[in-house]
């Protein structure tokens, strides 16, 4: 019987082994195949996103109230005894201070909960822990804390002592040595603000070490490991630049670009360009709390790496950006740029036949229209359906472009349109993702905007009449116009109360104007135009003869 198991096993083992050589690739069994290395299977596009508070509640180091961790917890401020509670669990020191029962005690004790005043007498006897309290024998338990010092808490938790390590005067910036400032200029200090702390704290090597913290209290079972695994994931930040902008950096304080040219392929830059750019990829991101986890994803490149997108744009590193704060790459090339925050609502794509041009958000593109006048708009009815309006109520641009160059019109039919150098924008109905130009000369009269060489369209440059009519003191300005056919008015309020103009015809009627507010029409059809302001109808009053 044992000869036969014998026999079976060996069997078993043979077929099994054919199978696995079946299974795998042949290079992997190849005799020159050097040592140590594999066919490495391709990155997932998965990837989670959490924010700072989520991640805190979800390993246990912040506990809302009642409600858990929700909005309203999380804009509290701060208390003394919220800072020390969390100093006591990052030291592994809280469930020792909830169960002490020694003698001595703050005198202002009585004013928390019976169960946290355990805690209160555990530090009025651990003088060495740092909280020696605020003088007359009173911890003031809920005082609001600041972010100094709850960044010396924060330090403590890593071993660093004040007045050895570091001068309580310099906590902010020594903290920030440490890698420890997401919450530096918080004030008030919210629970939302703790909860950067924290996170940071934990990911942060304590004094002499190697490992982070987190790491640490996973190796003392005061974490779980599925936890301390949570914490490995990088850190989206936002630092404020010398200009007061704010900008995306990881963890570590390195920023983080877009490129202009990832338009069509996400993945154009390769070979050089990618040696000195860098990708940022991630399984796992721990976002600002001001950032929306759904602006983020990810997606596999050619060469098999995994690359994190915000609002479609992949992310790179700059190589010679060499420590927190560079931002050595802004601007290079006229094709590089921080990730702003707020993110630009206009932005550069590059084509590599049209050069730059003005792209959204998203990386769709925007058109002019070699019709329209400036300051004016004579796209209407089908026009409109195919070329809809571009409209962002506060554009906020990259540094190759000039926030002062875009503007807006007041369309005749009510609407508003983002202008660049006074002509209006538009989007083309066909292009349907980022990096179409679909609408690229369509009808010989559209075209995408290339900043460098825009300097206005062929109706501007044939020459247009212009006329600027006031509403001031409650009157036109002027009340009998004559001009020619294709001649653009502007009509401006100067008075606080609002005022329109409404064409007794209905071929226009604009919305109500509030004071410095205008609207440009272009008059092409020849006629008697009589117009009026609809709330002054009595004693505003007009006429335009088109010749």
């Amino acid at each position: 019987m044992r000869m036969k198991n014998r026999k079976r096993n060996r069997a078993l083992f043979a077929w099994l082994l054919i199978v696995v050589m079946m299974l795998t690739p042949l290079g992997a069994w190849a005799a020159d195949e050097p040592a140590g290395t594999s066919v490495q299977p391709a990155a997932s596009t998965k990837f989670q996103a959490s924010h700072a508070s989520e991640m805190a509640a979800q390993i246990g180091v912040l506990v809302g109230d009642g409600q858990g961790v929700n909005d309203a917890y999380l804009a509290k401020t701060t208390t003394r005894l919220q800072a020390a509670i969390v100093l006591l669990k990052l030291l592994g020191k809280h469930e020792e201070a909830v169960a002490y029962k020694g003698a001595g005690i703050f005198s202002d004790a009585s004013s928390v909960a019976a169960s946290m005043r355990p805690v209160l007498a555990y530090l009025k006897n651990h003088p060495e822990l740092g909280w020696k309290g605020t003088g007359g024998g009173k911890f003031s338990p809920n005082a609001p804390v600041t972010a100094q010092q709850l960044y010396k808490v924060m330090l403590e938790s890593l071993s660093y002592v004040a007045g050895t390590d570091f001068d309580y005067a310099d906590t902010l910036r020594f903290a920030a040595s440490k890698g420890l400032s997401r919450a530096a200029e918080a004030a008030p200090f919210t629970n939302r603000s703790l909860a950067l702390a924290l996170l940071e704290t934990l990911q942060a090597a304590p004094k002499n070490g190697t490992k982070p913290l987190g790491d640490v209290l996973a190796d003392k079972r005061l974490l779980s490991a599925e936890h301390a695994a949570l914490l490995k994931g990088l850190r989206i930040d936002l630092r404020k630049a010398a200009d007061g902008s704010t900008y995306f950096t990881d963890g570590k304080g390195m920023a983080l670009y877009l490129f202009t040219k990832d338009m069509l392929e996400l993945d154009s830059c390769v070979g050089g360009c990618l040696q000195a750019w860098p990708v940022f990829g991630a399984d796992q991101l721990l976002l600002a709390d001001e950032l929306d986890s759904k602006d983020f994803g990810a997606f596999v490149r050619k060469d098999g790496l995994k690359q994190i997108t915000y609002k479609g744009w992949p992310l790179y590193y700059y190589q010679k950006d060499q420590k927190p704060g560079d931002v050595t790459g802004e601007g290079v090339g006229k094709v590089w740029y921080l990730i702003k925050q707020p993110f630009y609502t206009v932005t550069l794509g590059t084509h590599a036949e049209l050069g730059n041009y003005l792209v959204d958000s998203k990386g769709l593109a925007l058109y002019y229209f070699d019709k329209d006048p400036k300051g004016a708009t004579v796209c209407f009815g089908d026009c409109l359906k195919n070329w809809p309006v571009f409209y962002t109520e506060k554009p906020v641009v990259p540094s190759g472009l000039k926030a002062e160059d875009f503007g807006e019109i007041v369309r005749p039919d009510g609407g508003k349109q983002t202008t660049y150098k006074g002509y209006p924008l538009y989007y083309w109905i066909k292009d349907t993702k980022r990096g179409d130009t679909t609408g690229q000369n369509v009808g010989k009269v559209w075209f995408v905007v290339n900043p460098e060489k825009f300097d206005g369209n062929a109706a501007e440059k044939a020459g247009v009449t212009r006329e600027t009519v006031e509403m001031k003191n409650y009157a036109f300005s002027k009340t009998d116009i004559t001009v020619k056919a294709g001649t653009v008015i502007t009509f401006v309020n100067r008075d606080k109360d609002r005022h329109n103009v409404h064409f007794a015809d209905e071929s226009v009627r604009t919305p109500l104007l509030g004071e410095g507010e205008s609207v440009t029409l272009k008059l092409d059809k020849p006629g008697v135009y009589e117009f009026y302001c609809d709330p002054h109808k009595d004693h505003m009053k007009g006429k335009i003869t088109v010749q």
